[in-house]
């Protein structure tokens, strides 16, 4: 059979306008789209392109308060800059490729360089209002979906000067959509960090940091640490570091003011050169993993025109501190190797004090050797001969543009695994099958997670046996059954994570399905509910002759119905640490000692939510 042929001229080629590019592609200008339960959900970069440019006006030393407040899906951000020039208004907020940001003379190290963040949020906004006040001046312009609806007049002001932006992101992108305040709120506190003297009003309560990054640890530890915190500062650069008890190393990295979750180039460097200093300094080849084990430090640097690898701006791509100067690498390896060494130098007590911290992870490392290499090869065998694992065709570590969207659903029992496998979308979802209630492992060595088969493959399946670097799935979300059985899985989950993979729960990765727990219906609709409450509003809608069932387990829903509850409709929880929660205190009240107040928690509260998140 002869193939159909497909017409080509000049009436397929077609140009977008940018408002329709942005629309019609939202991933490549904010990530995933998301309804806001994940902290990296495209509601959450709307809101920080707009801050962005409030950051940038503070650190050109032109106002030091900006207001952001959340009601009802509507975000405002008032800062008190000099204002965008009113002629230019329009253009800085609608038109791509226009902004101050090109001349390096009044942006020197700013965040953005492309003139893209307020447009994109503008076009993802079905109200999106821009006013700027400036020498006693005003102007305020109005737009839905990027299409300008209304354009005042410069008029005379007594504000103060600076710029006020207002959106309600487009729920025609963003589907049931909620700001959670805990998210927010993180957001803020670095902003604060990275700008000492700045302060931030959210909601009417004050942001506000005055030690930079050394605020920034102490506000993240969530247990003992071996040594007081190191905080070094310099010019475009500050560091601070400590080691704790913990498993693994975790790092919160800054250029120009902007959180990096996924490091970078500085990252990289700064970790290097943290191995390179402590070895000259003790004058003894240490391995690395050693050296990091326990690890939690911050490092921020400051870039001429840096550039991310993506618009999201998530990872440093820049290989030099400016261009043609100085590379990334050798500006952070002096720094580090002059003033770490001379700190320790003159800190002999807690050089001592490392010097214990890196022999005793040695100590352990050696001791795992073995075991870690039997561990190895029964995964490799079990990878071949069993189906735990239902793998997805993307990975996060893939430079796929699906990565942010991968998922490890990890489930118990063979009907809850077969519906959620037979409603996955192969391409990012993926199905890990647990066999039976997993190992308590609270209190228990890291010895463990080799030696216990299910923690063994579940590991390597994640690929975090050196760190979440290489974390195969954006999103791993526990899929237990909405009874005490699945709380108490949930639970023992939670706690292998916080024991010995914690950076994976603090930088935002692990979840809680939520499935519904009725359907309500007639002949002519089906309604899912998820509590009592939206199951007497599906009852009051449909009226008389209807159907109840009420689901006892996953296994009863069949793999049409799943499909609607893991996909674009998906409800997930994440699992949060509270910023005043101490891990080893958590674990101490949910996993030690069986006590009756324990035991009321776990069948009182199906639902694990480690920080009860507001929604805004």
């Amino acid at each position: 059979m002869a193939e159909k042929k497909i017409s080509y001229s000049e009436e397929n080629i077609r140009s977008l306008d940018w408002k329709e590019h942005i629309r019609l592609r939202p991933g490549m200008y904010i990530g995933k789209l998301g309804d806001g339960s994940s902290h990296d959900d495209g509601i959450y970069i709307l809101l920080k392109e707009i801050i962005d440019n409030s950051i940038d006006e503070f650190v050109m030393g032109n106002g030091n308060l900006i207001d952001v407040e959340i009601q009802n899906q509507q975000v405002r951000v008032r800062d008190y800059g000099r204002g965008i020039p009113l002629g230019k208004l329009i253009d800085c907020v609608a038109k791509p490729n226009t902004g101050a940001k090109y001349d390096s003379e009044s942006f020197k190290k700013s965040v953005g360089l492309n003139g893209i963040g307020t447009k994109a949020v503008n076009a993802l906004s079905n109200y999106f209002m821009a006013q700027s006040v400036r020498d006693n001046k005003t102007k305020i312009t109005e737009f839905s979906r990027g299409e300008l609806q209304k354009e005042t007049a410069v008029q005379s002001s007594s504000e103060k000067p600076g710029t006020i932006i207002s959106f309600i992101p487009d729920d025609e992108i963003f589907h049931n959509y909620h700001y959670r305040s805990s998210y927010v709120e993180k957001m803020l506190w670095n902003y604060a960090y990275l700008n000492t003297g700045l302060t931030i009003r959210f909601n009417g309560a004050s942001i506000r940091s005055e030690n930079g990054l050394l605020d920034l640890l102490q506000a993240n530890l969530s247990g003992e640490i071996n040594y007081p915190i190191i905080h070094l500062k310099g010019e475009d650069i500050e560091i601070a570091m400590t080691h704790g008890h913990q498993y693994g190393e975790e790092y919160y990295s800054f250029v120009n003011g902007q959180y990096t979750p996924q490091g970078g180039t500085h990252q990289a460097s700064f970790r290097e050169a943290v191995v390179k200093t402590v070895r000259e300094f003790y004058k003894k080849d240490f391995d690395p993993s050693d050296i990091r084990s326990s690890i939690i430090a911050a490092v921020s640097i400051k870039v001429i025109e840096p550039v991310f690898e993506s618009q999201t701006k998530t990872k440093l791509g820049s290989q030099h501190m400016s261009p043609n100067g100085i590379s990334i690498r050798s500006f952070i390896m002096d720094f580090v190797k002059t003033e770490l060494d001379n700190f320790l130098h003159k800190n002999p007590e807690i050089a001592q004090v490392l010097l214990e911290k890196i022999i005793a992870s040695e100590k352990e490392r050696k001791e795992l050797a073995g075991i870690k290499k039997i561990a190895r090869e029964r995964a490799k065998k079990a990878a071949i001969h069993n189906r735990k694992l239902r793998d997805c065709r993307v990975h996060f570590s893939s430079n796929h543009a699906d990565r942010l969207n991968t998922t490890l659903f990890i489930t118990e029992g063979d009907s809850a695994s077969g519906s959620i496998t037979k409603a996955r979308n192969v391409n990012t979802q993926a199905v890990f099958s647990l066999k039976g209630k997993p190992l308590n492992t609270y209190g228990l060595s890291k010895k463990i997670v080799y030696e216990n088969e299910e923690f063994n493959l579940l590991q390597h399946a994640l690929d975090i046996e050196n760190g979440i670097d290489n974390l195969r799935y954006n999103n791993i979300v526990i899929a237990t059954d909405a009874d005490v059985d699945g709380m108490h899985i949930r639970l023992l989950l939670i706690t292998f994570f916080l024991q010995f993979f914690p950076d994976i729960v603090k930088a935002g990765h692990l979840y809680i399905l939520q499935t519904p727990l009725f359907r309500v219906r007639n002949k002519k609709e089906t309604i899912y509910c998820y509590d009592d409450q939206e199951k007497q509003k599906a009852m009051d809608k449909l009226g008389k002759s209807i159907e109840i069932t009420r689901f006892k387990g996953l296994g009863e829903i069949s793999p049409d119905e799943f499909r609607q509850f893991i996909n674009e409709d998906i409800r997930l929880e994440p699992v949060v640490i509270r910023k005043d929660s101490a891990i080893d205190a958590l674990l101490t009240f949910y996993m030690g000692k069986n006590t009756p107040e324990r035991q009321d928690f776990i069948i009182n509260n199906l639902k694990v939510e480690l920080d009860l998140a507001e929604t805004i």
